[in-house]
């Protein structure tokens, strides 16, 4: 299998600002393929008939697609747009369900490919890529997380299976207030001056990391320490299912290590393992937590609640965690062509606007001005990973069971019923199921 390099956040923006001078085609001003089909087999002319369009999300995106929604209205008013959203768990779970469904919605986000390419319940989107020029406005390592080779479960070869609407980034938040009366200066930005960071705050009575568990969310860090000690580009692999990777690693084993020394050192609120992400965001904007290890999606939320207190910066050794912020289509959709045109107005400026305001990195950030603030942290943060070829996709998106396992494994790690040999053993036992030995 072919190694699939990672391109820079960096060059992400700058192919942004290559995509605004693209020539004219659809919504989004860089498609070349005929509007009534022509040589690509789709239309990107959706006339004026009204047409009414399913889609479904998460909350963590939910606002940005609701006001794309409503900008896409003014542009084709012909298409009406039916939203649904329920929070991440349950959709991750019910996603596949509502897809083979005799309602099924047009549009859903997609968290990871699981099973959906397997099951035949999404669309191969390579000739609409083609026609609005997806291609050359996306970053290839944005769009080869779609990409899915014929055994349905390979990543970064095959057709396309989704569409990036903005990108996400793992990194840290941290309590301005609390790193100044902990004394906190300057941030870590080695994994020894994290831990040292971590031990000065608990000894100055300051609760060092904010943890909902609930959901598998542990693996955040724990992916972070692995790549940080083993090198990013080391990871790409497993990832993306290619033959012969392994997570048994030094960095994956640290990072493992680590977080039952910080469950029993006492890093990490008291029943970390029973409360979800949203559970954990409100008690870190409630002040509880000098630092909070999550993504880019809760930015806004943040931000209102810790208001010039709330920082970010990326994981030590200029690391993170990323992914697009994707919608696929439906195979049973009976509006294909229109769903699509959406898909790509939400590459736009526009619609580019509403993901950063959530907290997301924009296919197009030519409207992006800020300078201060979270958000602003975030986008120095987004470009030194890039800087660094820093940035991987989630582990939790290895095999459509990963992220259970990742769960059971770190809840159980935390809880003193499991040790690094054994969660290592669970977690290649569950990719290898998956994509063999």
């Amino acid at each position: 299998m072919r190694h699939i390099r990672v391109m820079t956040p960096v060059a992400l923006v700058a192919a942004a600002a290559l995509a605004a001078c693209a020539p004219s085609g659809g919504p989004n001003n860089k498609g070349s393929g005929d509007p009534s089909g022509g040589p690509t087999g789709v239309a990107t002319d959706i006339g004026d008939e009204p047409v009414t369009l399913k889609l479904m999300s998460t909350p963590e995106s939910g606002e940005s697609t609701l006001k794309a929604i409503e900008a896409f209205k003014s542009v084709k008013p012909n298409n009406t747009n039916e939203y649904d959203q329920t929070n991440y768990e349950d959709y991750n779970n019910s996603l596949n369900l509502a897809l083979a469904s005799d309602t099924a919605p047009d549009i859903v986000l997609l968290n990871a490919v699981g099973v959906t390419v397997k099951n035949g319940l999404v669309k191969d989107l390579s000739q609409y890529a083609q026609a609005y020029g997806w291609e050359d406005a996306v970053p290839a390592n944005q769009l080869a997380q779609w990409r899915v080779a014929a055994d349905g479960a390979t990543l970064g070869e095959g057709p396309l299976y989704a569409s990036p609407a903005g990108f996400s980034l793992v990194g840290v938040y941290y309590n301005k207030a609390l790193a100044r009366q902990v004394g906190i200066d300057p941030l870590p930005t080695t994994i020894d001056e994290f831990k040292a960071a971590l031990s000065k705050a608990r000894d100055a009575g300051v609760l060092p990391l904010q943890l909902g568990n609930g959901e598998g969310h542990a693996s955040f860090p724990v992916q972070l320490i692995g790549q940080a000690v083993d090198g990013p580009a080391s990871h790409v692999p497993w990832v993306y299912g290619h033959a012969g990777a392994t997570f048994d690693t030094p960095g994956n084993r640290q990072g493992l290590d680590m977080l039952a020394e910080w469950a029993r050192d006492g890093y990490l609120p008291d029943g970390a393992n029973g409360a979800d992400l949203q559970g954990a965001v409100n008690n870190f904007i409630q002040g509880k937590g000098l630092f909070f290890v999550d993504g880019a999606w809760d930015a806004a939320k943040i931000a209102d609640g810790l208001g010039d207190d709330a920082g970010f910066f990326a994981f030590p050794g200029a690391t993170g965690i990323g992914t697009s912020v994707a919608y696929g289509i439906s195979s049973a959709s009976k509006n294909p062509d229109a769903a699509a045109a959406f898909l790509d107005f939400m590459q736009t400026a526009a619609a580019g606007r509403f993901q950063y305001e959530q907290g997301f990195m924009p296919v197009d950030a030519s409207a992006i001005t800020e300078t201060t603030g979270v958000k602003a942290d975030l986008l120095r943060a987004w470009n030194q990973v890039g800087e660094a070829d820093g940035l991987v996709g989630f582990n939790n998106n290895a095999t459509a069971t990963m992220n259970d396992t990742l769960m059971r494994t770190t809840q159980e790690i935390i809880g003193g019923r499991l040790d690094t040999d054994g969660a290592i053993a669970q977690i290649q036992a569950d990719w290898q199921e998956t994509h063999g030995a």
